[in-house]
């Protein structure tokens, strides 16, 4: 689905989309914050929201249009976001929960080491800015004392190594891992699925990915002059001297570190990937000192290696000798500085705003303290808010209910399976056993993390913090050497998101997005289906998409497809990638088709298979007539409502350049592809959406 939050890249400078090294997670943005309710606890709850129709338009002309105009055009996105919808709606529900929990947890003063004082210490201290601006640059002066002794490349390569952090930022910070040299990830092999390994990842760059650098787009152009802009700001709050002089050589360093890094297209591949042993770094990389490195990001001991990006961690290796140490040393404070800003004093947090928040995605307000502070604990803590979460919202009726609606559409696509004449014996097996073999986690884990080894101090907000990202780094490092759990969960139950794991063959549907409008308990089969079965029927799609599909059902990265198979396979994925290279929601600017192949493949797929198993699901009896839509008419409205949104043009814009999701509302459009929408809204040669039979994509 499709992360709105533009901080979270979720892996792909790290990993992305089906893929990559474990993740695909998909936050279902879309719009929509209510859907029409009529009397609880019946099941013939219509779901879907009538009142934010559009009916002036006709549905083959604009499908979104007509599923959500009327909600759009009386929608304003609040000034402290950057778009609002479905997603969002369901999120405000969830921080209402969480304040509950997290705002509460300092009730009774619970005893010290307990996750309740935790959580309430963490929040407490985040919250309260008044003590952050008295601390003032006091937590971070002992950093850039350390950045500021840095004389050689040894002392360069150890600070770059003690910087490296894994996996999620709790403090939410844009794109942490790539303000880092290098980005770690910690997994099985990808031809070695029961051995868990280190994977090593370009990274670097403040802005969002190298395009920013490199395009000579005239909004590109716009952020890069605003950017160096915050870089010099942010180094005056530091009190460095020249700073202008200092931002202009550190976006220099980051302008090469921009052309050492692969592009989109590459640095998805797991083709490119090279298994490198300790001993390869320095032959193939040289430049850092990797003892140095690999010592202080307490790696030291690790022999063998996953360099997902090797041509550019030589490339950037080779940078960290060629270019001046007090380049790198203004370049490491910067970026220390603007990853903390959250818990820095206000000038600093609100200077990273103005460029993170305004600028790149157009936001007009910083969302309030007190809602960030929610995230922020919820990220740190996550497992411990998500244990309370998890007990007081998700009873066990509806784990029960959306385990039977996985099983149905799991079902519906071994059935698809079957069905597709085009596959061979041998890749029909294939696919079928690693379809019956996924690992389907629904509401929480089965496991629940530590957090005694975490060490929160009240009133401690930047030492929280610190201190979090690096429970974090050490809870991946621990990885290392110990069987490969497969169960293992990515995303806490109080995220409103849902993910696949290609590596593990696993999806997990946290307790958080099964809620209205995604899940309803009390609302029509037709409109569950088209909102959380499309859900879903995605993330199990994701699993046969066109990265997905280069993994087996042990999760090991290798070709099981006769050439026949793959060419046909290949040849659906590209008339599809067409279909969205047509898109143009700007003058001049298209969507990327083959840039978000892989989740238009799984929203194609997905709501096919879900279709499937609503029609399953009624055992032969006629869909009712509920509000004067009919059954189908019921479940793709669902769909396009699911997907809702009013999104700011600068984040849209950013969006269509980094993101492997197409906005919402072209998302939404998939349904032109499914034989089943056209009778049932009786949609007409002649109209915009309609495509002839034989150019209606399929997949699976």
């Amino acid at each position: 689905m499709t992360v709105k939050r533009m901080p979270m890249r979720r892996l792909a400078l790290l990993a992305t989309t089906a893929v990559i090294l474990a993740t695909t997670a998909c936050t279902v943005s879309g719009g929509g914050n209510n859907m029409a309710a009529a009397s609880a606890g019946t099941h013939d709850q219509i779901g879907v929201d009538v009142a934010g129709m559009n009916r002036s338009v006709q549905p083959g002309d604009n499908f979104d249009e007509f599923a959500n105009g009327g909600w759009r055009a009386h929608t304003e996105i609040p000034a402290d976001r950057t778009s609002i919808g479905s997603f969002q709606g369901v999120q405000e529900e969830v921080d209402r929960r969480n304040n509950e929990i997290i705002g509460g947890a300092g009730q009774g003063n619970p005893a010290a080491g307990t996750d309740q004082r935790r959580i309430a210490d963490y929040y407490a201290a985040y919250r309260d800015t008044a003590a952050i601006d008295r601390r003032g640059l006091a937590p971070l002066q002992p950093i850039l004392q350390r950045i500021a002794a840095i004389s050689n490349v040894h002392d360069l390569s150890a600070a770059i190594g003690g910087n490296m952090r894994a996996d999620v930022d709790p403090l939410n910070a844009t794109n942490f891992w790539t303000e880092n040299l290098f980005g770690l990830f910690v997994t099985q092999g990808l031809e070695t699925p029961d051995t868990t390994v280190p994977y090593l990842l370009q990274g670097g760059l403040g802005m969002p990915e190298r395009e920013y650098y490199l395009s000579n787009d005239p909004d590109m152009v716009r952020i890069r002059t605003a950017y160096r802009a915050y870089v010099a700001a942010m180094m005056r709050q530091l009190g460095m001297s020249d700073p202008d002089m200092r931002a202009e050589r550190i976006f220099q360093l980051e302008m090469k570190i921009a052309q050492g890094q692969a592009p989109v297209s590459e640095a998805q591949d797991p083709a490119r990937v090279q298994n490198w042993s300790r001993a390869d770094f320095a032959r193939r990389a040289p430049g850092i000192d990797w003892d140095a490195f690999f010592g202080a990001a307490r790696l030291g001991n690790q022999q063998n290696f996953v360099a997902w990006h090797p041509q550019p961690i030589t490339r950037l290796s080779a940078l960290v000798a060629s270019q001046p140490i007090d380049a790198w040393k203004d370049w490491l404070a910067f970026h220390t500085a603007s990853r903390m800003a959250a818990v820095l004093p206000s000038a600093i947090d609100n200077l990273r705003f103005g460029f993170y928040g305004q600028t790149l995605s157009g936001q007009q307000q910083q969302r309030p303290r007190d809602r960030r502070a929610l995230l922020a604990t919820s990220a740190a803590l996550g497992d411990a808010v998500g244990q309370i979460y998890t007990q007081r919202y998700f009873p066990a009726s509806a784990k029960s209910d959306i385990q039977s609606m996985v099983q149905g559409i799991v079902h519906a696509f071994d059935q698809r399976l079957l069905a597709v004449d085009w596959l061979a014996p041998a890749t029909r097996a294939e696919a079928r056993r690693k379809l019956q073999t996924l690992i389907v986690g629904v509401g929480y884990p089965e496991t629940w993390r530590d957090y005694s080894g975490l060490e929160i101090r009240a009133g401690d907000a930047f030492g929280n913090a610190w201190r979090a990202q690096d429970y974090e780094y050490r809870h991946q490092l621990a990885k290392l050497g110990r069987p490969v759990d497969r169960h293992e969960w990515w995303m806490t139950p109080q995220t409103v998101n849902a993910v696949n794991l290609p590596l593990q063959n696993a999806l997990n549907f946290p307790a958080a997005i099964l809620n209205p409008p995604f899940y309803d308990p009390n609302a029509d089969p037709a409109f569950n289906y088209g909102a959380i079965g499309a859900v879903i029927g995605h993330e199990i799609s994701h699993s046969f998409d066109n990265l997905g599909a280069t993994f087996d059902a042990d999760g090991r990265y290798r070709n099981w497809w006769t050439p026949a198979d793959l060419a046909h396979f290949t040849a659906a994925g590209q008339a599809l990638a067409r279909q969205y290279d047509a898109y143009e929601p700007f003058p001049g600017v298209h969507l990327n088709g083959e840039h978000t192949l892989g989740e238009n493949i799984a929203d194609l797929a997905g709501l096919a298979a879900a279709l499937d198993a609503y029609h399953a699901s009624l055992n032969g009896r006629p869909a009712p007539v509920i509000g004067g839509l009919t059954g189908d008419q019921r479940f793709f409205l669902a769909y396009a409502q699911a997907h809702r949104a009013k999104q700011r043009e600068a984040a849209m814009r950013a969006q269509i350049a980094t993101n492997e999701h197409a906005p919402d509302a072209y998302r939404a459009l998939t349904v032109r592809n499914l034989d089943a929408w056209y009778p049932a809204f009786n949609v007409r040669q002649g109209q915009t959406l309609y495509l002839a039979p034989t150019e209606r994509v399929r997949v699976w």
